[in-house]
């Protein structure tokens, strides 16, 4: 019988290749989906892949896939979860159904992944991973094992592990964040150590002034410089990090309810998702404005969640996608040491007239809003009648 299981080359899915071939009797096909993966890193993981014993390994790169199709449209719903931009739950869906791929290519028994039984990874793969009629086996949350367990076990078996008891961080990275979780990060009282960051670290003091240009919704360019979806997020990590914007230290609400501190670096994110804000308030009515944001709002935490498949979220995304149809121009924002500031923008869809605003025009009758004054506040006055009584 054979697995197919989704790999990262990190603990977990390391000490799966063991337990499968060992404990479930499987013969094992590795799937690396690269979502933004150094290239060195992507060899590192294939060489121990096959140095485990498995029978067959698959690296995919979907970089450009991710950022067109995944990213791109989270920026288009200004996806964003109690403060954390949607990185690793966004490139979940994608990694799932490559390995969903292989696994109809390979006719595998099984699709298998490393997820634990308290985290929110298992709902987001298994929900693809089921959508599709396939069987899960889950080692790590069938057997019960912790962390420490896990690396005793790697220990044990003489499988290299990125991690250590003293220093178990659980990192994530692909092109739209970098996660860290794990040891003394558990704690909420205890401070982040600055060693954990790696894309966030200050690099640059000086203001830095940056134009993003935005067509259907989705940025084209930075500073006049035209880039594929891929350069764009790259572009905007580096120019965001290097200025220390995008660290979120957050209490979240895992989707079993329940709550971890998490650490994300997300520059781009926070950079690129500002901007098309900004753009967004520039273009749209207010009763769009107003309904996107719950939209929004519904639409993160279906992905949040794992529910990149959901009829809801393939319906939120065709109102997403015709609000996005006048979100075109520019934003220009000033970054500073861990500062961003949205200063100018501008559209030719723009809604905004300086001469209607304006306190030095003429071009309406201020007299004119007397009748509007007299029922804006009708109801409020006639239920006051009540509490006089």
């Amino acid at each position: 019988m054979k697995a197919v299981l989704a790999y990262s080359g990190g603990l977990d899915t390391s000490v799966c290749i063991r337990l499968l071939q060992e404990k479930y009797g499987l013969d094992v096909v590795t799937v690396t989906v690269d979502v933004g993966i150094e290239e060195e890193e992507i060899k590192k993981i294939e060489e121990k892949a096959y140095s485990l014993g498995v029978v067959k390994h698959y690296t995919i790169d979907a970089k450009e896939e991710f950022a067109r199709d995944f990213i791109f449209r989270a920026i288009k719903a200004n996806a964003c979860y109690e403060g954390y931009y949607l990185s690793t739950a966004l490139a979940r869906p994608l990694i799932a159904l490559k390995v969903v791929e292989v696994a109809k290519k390979e006719k595998a028994d099984v699709i298998a992944h490393g997820s634990t039984g308290k985290g929110n990874d298992q709902f987001r793969f298994e929900t693809i991973f089921r959508s599709f009629g396939f069987k899960v086996v889950a080692p790590i949350r069938e057997l019960n094992l912790t962390r420490k367990a896990s690396i005793e076990y790697a220990k044990k078996h003489g499988i290299p592990i990125p991690v250590d008891i003293d220093k178990p961080f659980s990192i994530d990275e692909n092109l739209w964040g970098r996660s860290i979780e794990g040891g003394i990060l558990e704690d909420p009282e205890n401070e982040p150590i600055e060693d954990i960051f790696e894309w966030t670290k200050i690099r640059k003091k000086d203001e830095e002034v940056v134009t993003v240009e935005f067509k259907d919704g989705v940025p084209i360019s930075i500073n006049n410089e035209r880039l594929d979806p891929v350069e764009i997020v790259v572009k905007a990590n580096e120019v965001a990090g290097s200025h220390g914007i995008g660290r979120v230290d957050i209490i979240e609400d895992r989707i079993l309810g329940i709550k971890s501190r998490e650490i994300y670096e997300t520059p781009g994110a926070h950079m690129l998702i500002t901007a098309h804000n900004a753009l967004e308030q520039l273009v749209l009515t207010k009763e769009e404005l107003f309904f996107k944001e719950i939209v929004d709002r519904e639409w993160s935490k279906l992905i949040y969640h794992g529910h990149w498949l959901h009829p809801l979220k393939e319906a939120l995304d065709s109102f997403i996608d015709k609000t996005q149809e006048r979100v075109n121009g520019w934003v220009k924002l000033k970054l500073g040491v861990k500062s961003l500031e949205v200063v100018s923008r501008g559209s030719p869809n723009s809604l905004y007239s300086k001469e209607v605003v304006s306190f030095d025009e003429e071009s309406i009758d201020q007299n004119e809003v007397k009748g509007m004054l007299k029922y804006h506040a009708l109801q409020t006055m006639l239920t006051r009648r009540f509490k006089n009584i």
